[in-house]
């Protein structure tokens, strides 16, 4: 199976040292990888910067205007926990270039799989506004070139970030060519991705949001892929499944109160792997968003790769929780009686 990785090339100068988002991710992501000897088995590809007119199909023209002024200066913010520096137009452009690069490889054939490692993250800055960390919304702008330029028909995002991503839920809220589904801990930041979130118009029931109760781990949350997820993708056929492959549910993270660990992050990459091989050729990509500690951060994306490329993850280096889980049934059988995808 051949595993593409993307990088942005560009990012490191995007950075805030004493936030929890900075450059030090990255490099911790590829000093993992190189130890673990993963870069020799995977193919890594070049991408561009996105076309400023990508970007706008997805958000508005003051909203993309916002980010390029904001850029002209050193330091400012955009909102209380979103900071830009003069690099991070460019390092923002270049990971719509990475997201979308992976997206074409992996629709075009170059290689079966894909994983964008792109800083800043996306899944929260919404149609018109940037925010959570986020300035532009990568999966979904890919999402969107999908179906715009390469001629899909369906896509579906799945996102396991800790945090709801509404923003790519809000973008694609009515539109039925885009499932999107979200495992996320509630009641977190931003405070959306109910379960009566189900989409709108056209797209009513192509959203599918599963809030996680504090302290929810790889039994549980493996078994709303299993009940859930899985089956939602095999009702709805996507021609490409993109991840919104954030790891701060791990149970080590600062800012997530979830306790998932590295082997169960690989086995729902695992999951989605197959499903994909099932319903679309094996189509898909991850994009990389949250995940806060970095030694988790780093080992939760090779554990990935190692399930892209149809590999064991291998011992866990940080172990699990350790700790009871919260019993996930009831949820799951009432969102399996009351959303459309399965009634």
């Amino acid at each position: 199976m051949t595993t593409a990785i993307i990088m942005n090339q560009r990012h490191a100068a995007h950075d805030e040292p004493r936030h929890v988002e900075r450059a030090a991710r990255l490099l911790a992501i590829t000093e993992a990888l190189e130890a673990a000897g993963l870069l020799h088995d995977l193919v890594a590809l070049d991408a561009p910067p996105a076309d400023e007119a990508l970007v706008r199909s997805v958000h508005s023209a003051s909203m993309v205007d916002l980010v390029r002024w904001s850029a002209t200066h050193q330091g400012l913010w955009i909102d209380h926990d979103t900071y830009t520096t003069s690099a991070s137009w460019d390092a923002a452009l270049h990971g719509v270039g990475a997201a979308i690069r992976a997206t074409e490889a992996v629709v075009l054939g170059t290689c079966n799989n894909a994983f964008a490692l792109v800083r800043p993250p996306g899944h929260h800055a919404t149609t018109g506004r940037s925010m959570g960390f986020c300035l532009f919304n990568n999966v979904a702008i890919a999402a969107r070139y999908a179906i715009d330029q390469l001629g899909l028909r369906r896509v579906a995002i799945v996102d396991y970030d800790v945090h709801h991503g509404n923003g790519t839920q809000d973008i694609f809220y009515s539109d039925p060519r885009v499932l999107f589904c979200s495992t996320h801990a509630a009641p977190l930041y931003p405070g959306t991705g109910a379960e009566r979130e189900i989409g709108a118009q056209a797209g009513e029931g192509t959203t599918l949001n599963v809030p996680l109760p504090q302290g929810a781990g790889d039994h549980g949350v493996t078994a709303v892929f299993e009940m859930l997820i899985e089956p939602a993708l095999r009702r709805f056929q996507p021609d490409l499944i993109l991840v919104s492959a954030g790891y701060d549910g791990h149970w080590s993270d600062p800012i997530g109160p979830l306790s998932l660990s590295v082997n169960g992050y690989a086995g729902l990459t695992a999951r989605l792997v197959a499903v994909a091989s099932e319903v679309c050729g094996g189509r898909i990509a991850l994009v990389l968003e949250g995940g806060y500690n970095l030694q988790a951060l780093a080992a939760c994306v090779a554990a990935s790769f190692h399930a892209l490329l149809g590999r064991s993850p291998g011992t866990d280096p940080l172990g699990s929780a350790g700790a009871n889980e919260p019993h996930l049934l009831p949820l799951i059988e009432r969102i399996r009686t009351r959303h459309p995808l399965f009634t």
